[in-house]
Order: structure tokens, then C-alpha cells, then sequence
């Protein structure tokens, strides 16, 4: 019973890490669709020759795509299945190593 708490309390503390991390890729969203526009304005009143936005724009978009991917764990590679699946495995594992200890 006392494994079954800590698994509880472990998936509590997970959800919690990964509701923060949704939360903090919004925040990096929304930080992004208001300053972006700001440098776009700047940059085309006072310097319209030379357009240094883009590098603002790529920069920091590529880092709001990769914070996205992660939040919302859309890497194919190692993402929700794949640890839903190993914590099973793992959880089945501890099973039959209890029962086994059980047994002797």
C-alpha cells in the first residue's frame, strides 16, 4: 500500500511540474505576440533600411517551438507514450519482484 501512495504522490508532482510548464510556454507566448510587434514597429520607423527584427523573430520563435514541444511532449522520438508505457513496465516489474520475494 505504502508503493501505491508514493506512485499517487509521484503522479500528483508530475502533473503539477507539467500544468507549470504549460503555464510558463503561454506566458512565453503571449511575451512573444506583444514585444515581437513593438521591434517590428521600432525597427520599420527608425531604421527602415535595415530589417534587424528578423532576428528577434526566428530567434526567440524557434525557442517558443521547442519549449511548446516540450510541454506538450510532442516529440516522437521519447514523448507520452513512451514513458506512460516504461512506467508500466517498471511498475509490473517491482510486482513480480515483490511477489517473488513474497514467495520465498
Amino acid at each position: 500500500m505504502e508503493k501505491y501512495d508514493e506512485f499517487e504522490e509521484y503522479r500528483y508532482e508530475k502533473a503539477k511540474r507539467k500544468a507549470k510548464e504549460i503555464r510558463g510556454f503561454y506566458y512565453n507566448l503571449v511575451c512573444y505576440c506583444i514585444v515581437i510587434p513593438v521591434l517590428i514597429f521600432i525597427n520599420l520607423t527608425f531604421v527602415p533600411h535595415f530589417h534587424w527584427f528578423w532576428f528577434s523573430l526566428i530567434g526567440w520563435g524557434t525557442g517558443i517551438l521547442v519549449h511548446g514541444v516540450s510541454a506538450f511532449e510532442l516529440n516522437p522520438f521519447l514523448g507520452k507514450n513512451w514513458e506512460e508505457k516504461k512506467l508500466q513496465q517498471l511498475i509490473e516489474e517491482e510486482k513480480r519482484k515483490q511477489a517473488r520475494k513474497n514467495n520465498n
